[in-house]
């Protein structure tokens, strides 16, 4: 099939790399180059660099906006256009340029987690499990009919980071297969029970409070690991808390049981991974080498 690709960051590579391993990719549509690092030198996105290593068009619009955009995207003659996080809200003129429409994989069980951050919410609400949903786009936020859906547990002491690189490769094999058998795949509209919004995370709630109950503060710490990572003070030094689980014990809330288990508002909970500030990410074992923890954080 003549494919277009949109997406940016590194959860749409892999959909990328399938695709153009299969079908032909005739154009992708990425997210302009932001300034970052030290240098705030303009950097591609992910899926930018990817796309000019396989040789392919990459087309970075700020909107669809201007009639020449629209226009130069009709012109592709595509079959499908494939949307995965491009992070641009499409108007109804691309939405139906290509043939068979605008597939989106999508990182939840929809309805359940329309929006920014399925991955990171699906964690922190203590979801059992989530999924992917390979979706025809419609003007509304992530509420066209679901072509293909697989749903998959999330692990106790499992991380956003974990999920998120299962769930790329669950949306590259499902839309291989979405593709295989477009024309007889039913949509099936969502239903109107059951809709929640994944909001885009606020490094405002990364912040740990010892005072909340143990099964929180896992389920923050994991779900916003790596990025933007869970925190707290110690002796002056801003940590990231990468991984926890919960733990036996009891203690005044941010009081150190022994090792690095900590006693919370209710329970404890055990750090598994951290990291310092200017170091990478370790064990909590490696962590404790070098940083001695005071009696209560």
């Amino acid at each position: 099939m003549r494919v277009i690709f949109m997406g940016t960051p590194d959860f749409s590579v892999p959909v990328l790399e399938a695709l153009a391993a299969e079908h032909e990719v005739v154009a992708v549509y990425s997210q302009p180059p932001r300034p970052a690092g030290r240098g705030k030198k303009e950097r591609p996105s992910p899926v930018h660099a990817r796309a000019e290593a396989l040789g392919i068009e990459v087309r970075t619009p700020l909107n669809f906006k201007a009639e020449e955009d629209r226009a130069a995207f009709a012109a592709l003659h595509a079959d499908v256009a494939v949307v995965v996080a491009y992070g641009l809200i499409l108007p109804q003129a691309v939405l139906d340029a290509p043939r068979c429409g605008c597939l989106n994989i999508h990182a939840s069980l929809l309805p359940r987690w329309r929006g920014a951050a399925p991955i990171h919410r699906a964690i922190m609400a203590g979801d059992a499990e989530t999924g992917i949903c390979i979706m025809q786009m419609e003007a509304g936020l992530d509420t066209g009919p679901v072509l293909l859906r697989e749903a998959t547990p999330i692990g106790e002491t499992e991380t956003t980071g974990a999920l998120h690189d299962r769930l790329s490769a669950m949306g590259a094999r499902m839309i291989l297969e979405a593709l295989d058998r477009l024309e007889t795949l039913t949509p099936e509209p969502q239903p109107e029970a059951g809709v929640t919004y994944a909001s885009k995370i606020d490094k405002a709630e990364a912040r740990i409070d010892w005072s909340r109950p143990a099964s929180e503060l896992v389920r923050q710490i994991n779900g916003l690991s790596p990025f933007p990572g869970a925190w707290c003070e110690i002796a002056g030094e801003r940590v990231k808390i990468l991984r926890a689980a919960p733990a036996s014990g009891q203690g005044a809330p941010g009081e150190v049981l022994g090792g690095f288990t900590v006693a919370c508002g209710q329970g404890a909970l055990e750090v598994l991974d951290a990291q310092r500030e200017g170091k990478r990410p370790m064990p909590a074992a490696e962590v404790l080498k070098g940083l001695s923890l005071p009696a209560r954080l």
